[in-house]
């Protein structure tokens, strides 16, 4: 297995810096999947070339652009000194995903949106019979819109065993808990009675992530990770006041330290 850990804490300060330097939103949004997407990106059939039949990774939760802008610059998709301009006066690197930049499959952000993507790239697979698989990353505060559903719904009609959607289940959405805005628990049974293969992990978990991602089914997955919003960061996790603040210089400079010190 790969030095996930070392991957994604080089993710977690550069993520940290590019949020301080544009004085922007969502670090901890960022840092709830930041592990999950450490192991995706290593994991799926994606290279700089971007050829037509290479896996589609479709990003729902579109307000992490900052990782994602990251782990593209990893890839050799987007110039590494075009992060120096996320969220600047008429850059392309925005703080919600388009398609307009290069390795972006669909806009993220529009909440319940990435699902149908997903389905739209896993279905037009089977009919073109190409390889490859078609993964998601989706909030738990998603899991409210009625599009999801409708898109489970069509996934498991049409048997689309290429499909991998993973909920980052960090317990918290834009304006609160959850399940106080919106219990949508028992998540698992719900996706199985869909006709969904449900795994559920632990979302810092690298092995767990790992297998989740890359086991074979008959049917679609759907991976519940269970998440910590903020997490590596110790002042930030689990408060949902970072879905919004901007780190300060002396939290910028705590937080790196507590990043350095791993």
């Amino acid at each position: 297995m790969k030095n996930y850990k070392k991957i994604a804490n080089e993710a977690r300060k550069a993520v940290l810096d590019l949020i301080y330097q544009a004085q922007t939103s969502h670090i901890g949004s960022n840092f709830s999947c930041v592990d999950i997407l450490s192991v995706l990106y290593n994991i799926a059939d994606i290279d700089k070339d971007l050829k037509e039949d290479r896996d589609r990774i479709v990003i729902s939760k579109g307000w992490v652009a900052a990782s994602i802008y990251y782990f593209l610059s990893e890839k050799g998709i987007i110039p590494k000194e075009d992060l120096k301009t996320y969220c600047k006066d008429d850059s392309k690197y925005i703080g919600l995903l388009e398609p307009s930049v290069r390795g972006v499959e669909a806009a993220g952000g529009s909440m319940g949106f990435g699902l149908p993507f997903g389905v739209g790239f896993a279905l037009a697979k089977k009919v073109k019979k190409e390889k490859g698989k078609a993964f998601v990353l989706m909030s738990d505060g998603e899991m409210d819109c009625g599009t999801s559903w409708e898109s489970a719904l069509i996934a498991a009609h049409h048997k689309l065993d290429n499909l991998f959607v993973v909920v980052d289940f960090n317990g918290l959405q834009a304006m609160g808990k959850v399940k106080e805005i919106l219990n949508v628990e028992p998540l698992k049974d719900k996706w199985q009675a869909f006709g969904w293969e449900v795994r559920e992990i632990d979302g810092h978990n690298f092995e767990e992530i790992e297998k989740a991602l890359t086991s074979d089914s008959d049917k679609p997955v759907m991976i519940i990770a269970r998440t910590l919003k903020g997490k590596g960061i110790s002042f930030m996790e689990g408060d949902n006041i970072w879905h919004y603040k901007a780190p300060s210089e002396e939290e910028y400079k705590k937080a790196l330290e507590e990043l350095e010190s791993n």
